[in-house]
């Protein structure tokens, strides 16, 4: 999957659309299986990018090797009916609903009846509303939000106080789903093996009938997409409206999105290479799970594809897929707090930056932007408003040099066409741009078209996920499977994950 950030309006579109469908029942309330955050800002749950508090996600060793952030074995034995890094109701909020029958049936008196608070938990009135669904939506410059979002721990003390002067605040949006990861926190984390990745399609899913409430996955995973129905006793999370993918359809958030930012495709991976790819240092993490992705046209790449059973349009599903031409081919989506080692499937293009809006005796200050020979019109990467170090701790695991060839190549999009369009900017300037993006007229054209023309099935294109060999992978006998070749794929599933 990929979200480009820079068309996202924050509208919770999708999130209505996710809620309407699935998380409208008793004990899912509180459940956003797709939330759209603010950022700057603590998101939701309140820190959830704070590991040292939730234990999410996996941590390297010194030797290289990485074990899971919450426990061990034994840790886990120890701790099974006592998590202390389980999110409280309080870190997310109690849901509630309003009094509306005294509101309405109240008799006659001098006093305006009113509606108290009633929690939708406890059934009990509420004296103090203190958090609610995106309650610190568009607070770009808040001192509450804004200023306690763990990414920018990096930041100097000047680059926060500017960060947060009236004529700089900024914000974007961040919408956020269930990643369906390679190398999943919440599978390692579930003591009864209730979750599990599909090896048709690798939606990570949470068996209801195994579930025993233990809860570890909900600290397991480090972006909080799992929660607990304390109706059901059971844990849920987004299923990436499966039922949907198997008729044909994308998921109903991306269906749903006004700014069309949401792209669905399909990836072939080496799943031998994940584990490798989860233990390299933190510099080198976006370029390993990059370089793990295969090239879906490379005739051995096919070859090995079809002998671990995956079919021909599969293969042509991964050949026309979006997702690979953001990520692998052009390389300007990222993944979303790579340093949690779970390598995310939803990849992030990140939003362009704004134009510095820091005046100088009554102008705009331009300064800096010759040293990148970039038009006075476009903020300097040296001096954006939104710092890139605040970026590279969110997409790169703090990899500066990789965010800044997103937005180098981004900036030349951006040029090229206004060049075109607008024609306010001279060819030597079109050619900068371009070399110092390290691409070429012919890329940017197909990044601009696919960014901003897309058709349906441009941005949706949803391979048939072949059900019936799925089930059948499972039922018939295992020489029929290996004649057949299509059990290999489920084998190495069950052994990775």
């Amino acid at each position: 999957m990929v979200f480009h950030l820079d068309k996202c309006i924050g509208c919770h579109t999708c999130s209505v659309a996710c809620k309407n469908i699935w998380t409208d029942r008793k004990g899912t309330e509180y459940m956003w299986w797709n939330n759209v955050e603010t950022k700057p800002g603590t998101g939701y749950p309140t820190l959830w990018e704070d590991q040292e508090k939730y234990k999410g996600g996996w941590d390297r060793e010194e030797d290289g090797k990485i074990h899971l952030r919450l426990h061990g074995r034994k840790g886990g034995l120890g701790n099974i009916f006592y998590n202390p890094a389980l999110p409280t109701i309080d870190d997310y909020y109690e849901p509630w609903t309003y009094d509306y029958e005294n509101l309405f049936n109240a008799p006659e008196g001098d006093d305006q009846p009113t509606a108290r608070a009633v929690s939708m938990i406890t059934g009990k009135p509420m004296d103090n509303i203190e958090a609610g669904p995106n309650w610190d939506d568009d607070l770009g410059g808040s001192p509450l939000y804004a200023r306690n979002d763990p990414n920018l721990d990096e930041l100097t003390e000047d680059e926060r106080e500017q960060l947060n002067e009236i004529e700089r605040v900024v914000f974007f949006y961040l919408p956020r789903i269930c990643n369906h990861c390679l190398n999943p926190g919440c599978v390692a984390a579930c003591p009864a093996g209730a979750i599990y990745k599909r090896g048709e399609d690798g939606i990570v899913l949470i068996s209801q009938e195994k579930c025993r409430a233990w809860r570890m996955c909900i600290s397991g995973c480090p972006y909080k997409k799992t929660y607990y129905n304390w109706s059901s006793g059971k844990s849920e999370k987004c299923i990436l409206c499966f039922p949907r993918l198997e008729s044909g359809q994308p998921p109903a958030c991306f269906h749903s999105c006004v700014g069309r930012i949401r792209y669905l495709g399909v990836l072939l991976y080496d799943a031998d290479q994940i584990e490798k790819c989860a233990s390299v240092p933190n510099e080198e993490l976006v370029a390993a799970q990059r370089d793990m992705i295969q090239d879906p046209f490379d005739p051995e790449v096919i070859k090995a594809a079809k002998a671990n059973g995956i079919s021909d349009a599969m293969i042509a599903s991964a050949q026309n897929s979006p997702v690979y031409k953001f990520v692998k081919k052009w390389q300007i989506a990222l993944p979303l707090h790579p340093d949690f080692r779970t390598l995310p499937m939803l990849y992030y293009v990140p939003p362009m930056l704004p134009v510095l809006a820091k005046t100088k005796d009554g102008n705009y200050d331009v300064d800096g932007l010759e040293k990148e020979n970039l038009p006075a019109m476009l903020s300097s990467l040296e001096k954006a408003r939104m710092p890139i170090k605040y970026m590279a701790s969110l997409f790169s695991a703090g990899n500066i040099k990789e965010v800044e060839d997103v937005y180098r190549k981004l900036i030349a999009v951006r040029i090229f066409k206004r060049a075109q369009k607008v024609k306010d900017y001279q060819k030597s300037e079109v050619d900068a741009a371009l070399a110092q993006g390290n691409t070429t007229a012919d890329e940017v054209e197909a990044i601009f078209r696919l960014t901003a023309l897309p058709t349906y099935e441009e941005r949706f294109v949803v391979p048939p996920l072949g059900r019936e060999v799925a089930v059948e992978a499972w039922e018939v006998p295992l020489d029929r499977k290996r004649e057949a070749g299509f059990g290999v794929r489920n084998k190495i599933a069950k052994r990775k994950f």
